[in-house]
């Protein structure tokens, strides 16, 4: 009987055991081959810009023992790389940097995709956006600008942006609504498209993030107009001449009575596990402790909002209901 006993007894602690070295294994998780973050935007813009400082950054600190790849996938407004995260279901080796067509695309093209197809990761920041003009035209303020486009005939100024019925469109309708004019708008395949066309004129304005025309704006060749935020940048280092981000105004103040934020945040493909989504959430949270990302966030003007886990998810719910009212007043949603 005590025989018995005792084996019972080893047999049970040797199950613990197993167990809890299948625990500790399963929380330990880690890559054990390449990672792709997928970048539904082209090149040059917002996102791929973060996406490569990310990738640089685990590369030069060696926060990862695999290597990570960038991979612009922006056929369809992005639509392209959101359906391919949703195919690889399971799939811990696959990111993907979200910006605000995680909405847009799937309520204007109605493509089978929704954010809740892809597991929340972490919000890294929020994106601004900036009214910007050639340096070379006389316009000194909204004020300026706005009387302009109104004295020509409607739709002659042309507004730049990032694909059709996406953030920059979506901001260019307001800015219609709320100044009573018409401009034409012009689709490019990013935000670094979308500086140069500025740049050479081809278009009379745009709605690019800091990030896309800080390089621009430094050489002198675009000039911010105002910022599509509820209080001015809190950035005041110069960066074009006696300019810092601070000294752009608001919209607002300008007399353009509105406001938009983007999201700059990482996602992976529905299916994954607590442990694997753990181990990017860490993973990013050393990214932001290195100087890189500090100069990104500040040559970005970004908001530096961090998010993980439910409060994230819920910011993004939220987004999607304010996002299918901004597409509603504008009238893009699919099959308007």
């Amino acid at each position: 009987m005590l025989l018995k006993s005792l084996k019972s007894i080893a047999l049970g602690t040797v199950t613990l055991l197993c167990a809890a070295h299948l625990s500790v294994a399963h929380a330990q998780w880690e890559p054990t081959r390449t990672v792709e973050i997928i970048v539904p935007a082209g090149p040059g813009g917002g996102a791929d810009q973060m996406a490569r400082v990310v990738q640089g950054i685990v590369t030069k600190h060696n926060l990862m023992k695999q290597s990570m790849v960038v991979i612009n996938k922006a056929g369809g407004a992005g639509g392209e790389g959101f359906l391919e995260v949703k195919g690889a279901r399971a799939n811990p080796h696959k990111l993907i940097i979200t910006l605000s067509n995680l909405f847009t695309t799937p309520l204007a093209t109605g493509i089978p995709f929704s954010w809740k197809d892809l597991t929340p990761v972490a919000m890294l920041a929020l994106d601004e956006f900036v009214l910007w003009v050639n340096a070379e035209t006389p316009y000194q303020s909204v004020k300026d600008y706005i009387a302009a486009v109104k004295a020509a005939p409607p739709g002659q100024f042309k507004m730049g942006g990032t694909g059709s019925k996406q953030e920059d469109q979506i901001i260019t309708v307001a800015i219609e609504k709320a100044a009573g004019v018409k401009f034409t708008y012009i689709p490019f395949r990013g935000g670094g498209e979308v500086a140069v066309q500025l740049v050479g004129n081809h278009v009379n304005s745009t709605v690019n993030n800091p990030i896309e025309a800080v390089a621009q704006w430094r050489a002198d060749k675009v000039r911010p107009l105002c910022v599509f935020d509820g209080k001015t940048l809190e950035y005041k280092d110069k960066v074009a001449g006696e300019k810092s981000w601070a000294d752009i105004p608001t919209c607002k103040s300008q007399g353009l009575d509105m406001e938009y934020l983007m999201l700059r945040g990482f996602f992976m493909p529905a299916g994954v596990t607590k442990p694997q989504t753990d181990y990017y959430v860490e993973l990013f949270k050393k990214v932001r402790e290195t100087p890189e990302w500090r100069d990104l966030m500040k040559n970005g003007a970004f908001n530096q909002s961090f998010m993980v886990g439910a409060e994230y998810a819920k910011w993004v719910e939220n987004e999607e209901k304010r996002h299918q009212a901004l597409m509603k007043e504008a009238g893009f949603l699919a099959g308007n």
